[in-house]
C-alpha cells in the first residue's frame, strides 16, 4: 500500500496540503518534464530558478527522512509530460492512492482531473491553503458582488486577515494610499545594493542543463542571483524589510536608465514557488511598519500587492476560465513584433524594458503595464502573443497570476471585467515617471512628425480607433473629447504616421515562440 505525494515546480512549500499527512506509506513525486519547460520559450533564469529549487526541496524532503522519486530531465526513461509520469510512478511503486494540491493553472488542472479515471485509482486533489483566498471564497464572493472591483475585494482581505486593521477600521484611516506613492525617482536618489545569491554546485549543475538543452530560449542564463532555497528566500524577505521597504512606497512606479531593481522586493519569483508564503511576507512588512521602520503609504501599497491584486487575479482566473483567455475585447489583431525578444529599438524605454527582462528575466510593475505593456495596448498586439511573451520572458510569471494581469490590465482584452479603462498613456507619462526620454532618439514634446515620440501619435490613434467604444466610458471622456476637437487633416495624419510606425516593425514571424 503505497500513497503518492506529487509535487509540482511552484508547490515548493512544506506547508502544501499535498505533504500534510507524509507517513511511512508515503512516497513524495517530484517530476522534470520538457513539456513544462517548454510550452512557451521560457527565460533560461526561469528554467534554472524551478529546476534549482525544486532539486533543493527534493533534497531538503530525503535530509527530513522522506521517501522522494525524482525524476531528473535527463533521465533517459523520462516521458517528459506529468501524465505520463506519474503513469510510470503509479507503475513503479504500486501506488493505491495519488495525493495531489490544486495545481495553478488550467491547462494543468485538466489533466489532473483526468487522472482518476486514466490511472484506474484514486486522486484526491487537495485545497491550496498558501493563499488568503481559496477559489471557493473567491467564487461565492463574486456571487455576492464583492469583486466586480480590486479595491472591494481587497477591503474585505484586509478585514478577513486582520493585516493593516485597528478593529473594523483600516489603520491611517484610510485603505488605500496609492495617491502618494507616484512620484518620480529624486535626482541623486541613492538605491540600496541588492542582495544576491551565489550559485551553489546544484544550481551550477542546473545552468548547463539548462545551456545545453534550452540554449535557443530567451534570456541571459548568467549572471544568475535569484534564491532558490527557503533559507535564501528568507534572507532576500529580511533584506528588502530592512534596506528597500522603507523608501518603496513614494516611488514604486519610478522607473531609472540602467537601474533594473530599485527598491522593489524581488520576493514574487520566490512567492510564486513556493519558498515564501504570502502571509509571512505581509506579516513582514506590517511588523516593519509597527517598529517605526517603514512609513504606511509604503506598507500598505506592498501589501496591497500581494493581499489584493496577487489574490483578485487568481480569483478572477479560476472564475472565469477557460472562456477567458479567449475574450478580445478590443479585437487587437497585429502580430508581435520582433523588438520584445530583441530589444532592438530606438524607442529607448522599450529597449530598458526588454534589456532588463533579458538579463535578469524580471521588470518592475511599472516597466510591465505602462512600457511594454502600453505599447502592446496602443499598437494593438494580439493578446495571446503578448501573454505568451509574458508568461515566457520573467521568472515570476505562471498563468493564474500572469494572463488576468497581462489580458485584462494591461490589454484591456476583458473589456473591463479587471479594470473600468483601459491603461493607455502617451509619452508624457514615461517622461514623467521615469529618465528614459532624456536620451532618446524620439523627441518626447514632439506629436506628430519624424522625430516625435511614437508613444504620442499611437495613443491617439489608439483612442481614435475606439473612439464609439469608449465614448460612453466615463473614466476615458476627457481624451475622447480632446481627440473630437481635432480637425481632420491632424486625425488623418496621426493615423497616417501611426499606420507607417507599426507596419514598419519586423514582426517575430512564425518561429517567434522558438527565439533566442
Amino acid at each position: 500500500m503505497t500513497r503518492l505525494h506529487l509535487v509540482l515546480g511552484d508547490q515548493l512549500s512544506h506547508a502544501l496540503t499535498a505533504l500534510s499527512d507524509l507517513g511511512p506509506d508515503s512516497v513524495v513525486l517530484m517530476v522534470e518534464v520538457d513539456e513544462e519547460a517548454r510550452y512557451v520559450p521560457h527565460h533560461k533564469q526561469k528554467i534554472t530558478l524551478i529546476l534549482s529549487a525544486m532539486r533543493h526541496f527534493g533534497e531538503g524532503l530525503r535530509a527530513q527522512g522522506h521517501r522522494v522519486d525524482y525524476v531528473a530531465l535527463d533521465d533517459p526513461a523520462n516521458t517528459h509530460s506529468f501524465s505520463g509520469e506519474v503513469a510510470r510512478a503509479v507503475k513503479r511503486h504500486g501506488a493505491t492512492r495519488l495525493i495531489a494540491t490544486e495545481p495553478g493553472e488550467w491547462r494543468v488542472w485538466q489533466m489532473m482531473t483526468g487522472w482518476q479515471a486514466d490511472l484506474g485509482l484514486p486522486v484526491d486533489i487537495r485545497e491550496d491553503t498558501r493563499f488568503f483566498c481559496s477559489r471557493a471564497q473567491f467564487a461565492a464572493l463574486s456571487q455576492a458582488r464583492k469583486t466586480s472591483r480590486m479595491e472591494y475585494f481587497y477591503r474585505e482581505m484586509r478585514r478577513q486577515s486582520g493585516l493593516l486593521m485597528a478593529g473594523d477600521s483600516p489603520v491611517g484611516g484610510q485603505w488605500n494610499f496609492d495617491s502618494d506613492n507616484r512620484k518620480p525617482l529624486p535626482k541623486g536618489a541613492k538605491l540600496p545594493p541588492r542582495l544576491r545569491f551565489v550559485p551553489d554546485d546544484t544550481t551550477r549543475a542546473v545552468m548547463a542543463l539548462v545551456a545545453q538543452r534550452f540554449g535557443d530560449s530567451f534570456g541571459d542564463l548568467e549572471p544568475f542571483g535569484w534564491p532558490v532555497t527557503r533559507d535564501e528566500a528568507l534572507q532576500a524577505l529580511d533584506h528588502f524589510v530592512a534596506m528597500a521597504l522603507p523608501h518603496f512606497g513614494d516611488v514604486q512606479d519610478a522607473m531609472k536608465a540602467g537601474e533594473d531593481f530599485l527598491y522593489h522586493s524581488l520576493l514574487s519569483p520566490a512567492l510564486n514557488c513556493g519558498l515564501l508564503l504570502p502571509r509571512e511576507v505581509c506579516v513582514a512588512a506590517e511588523a516593519a511598519y509597527a517598529a517605526g521602520h517603514a512609513p504606511l503609504n509604503a506598507v500598505e501599497g506592498f501589501i496591497r500587492q500581494i493581499l489584493g491584486w496577487r489574490e483578485f487575479v487568481r480569483g478572477i482566473y479560476w472564475d472565469q476560465m477557460p472562456g477567458y483567455a479567449a475574450t478580445n475585447g478590443l479585437d487587437a489583431d497585429r502580430a508581435l513584433p520582433d523588438l520584445y525578444w530583441t530589444g532592438e529599438t530606438k524607442m529607448r524605454c522599450m529597449a530598458e524594458a526588454v534589456g532588463t527582462t533579458r538579463r535578469t528575466g524580471y521588470a518592475h510593475h511599472i516597466q510591465r503595464l505602462m512600457v511594454t505593456g502600453n505599447f502592446a495596448l496602443l499598437a494593438g498586439l494580439a493578446p495571446a502573443e503578448v501573454e505568451a511573451w509574458y508568461l515566457a520572458v520573467y521568472v515570476d510569471a505562471y498563468e493564474w497570476v500572469e494572463l488576468p494581469n497581462t489580458h485584462g490590465m494591461v490589454l484591456h482584452a476583458d473589456a473591463g471585467r479587471i479594470g473600468s479603462k483601459p491603461y493607455a498613456a502617451s509619452g508624457a507619462y514615461i517622461n514623467r515617471m521615469s529618465d528614459y526620454c532624456g536620451g532618446c532618439a524620439y523627441d518626447v514634446k514632439e506629436k506628430l512628425g519624424p522625430k516625435a515620440c511614437p508613444f504620442n501619435y499611437l495613443y491617439w490613434d489608439f483612442i481614435a480607433r475606439h473612439e464609439a467604444r469608449f465614448a460612453n466610458n466615463p473614466r476615458m471622456a476627457m481624451p475622447v473629447r480632446t481627440l473630437r476637437g481635432m480637425d481632420a487633416d491632424k486625425r488623418a495624419q496621426i493615423r497616417e504616421e501611426a499606420s507607417r510606425f507599426l507596419d514598419g516593425l519586423p514582426p517575430s514571424g512564425p518561429s517567434w515562440p522558438r527565439r533566442g
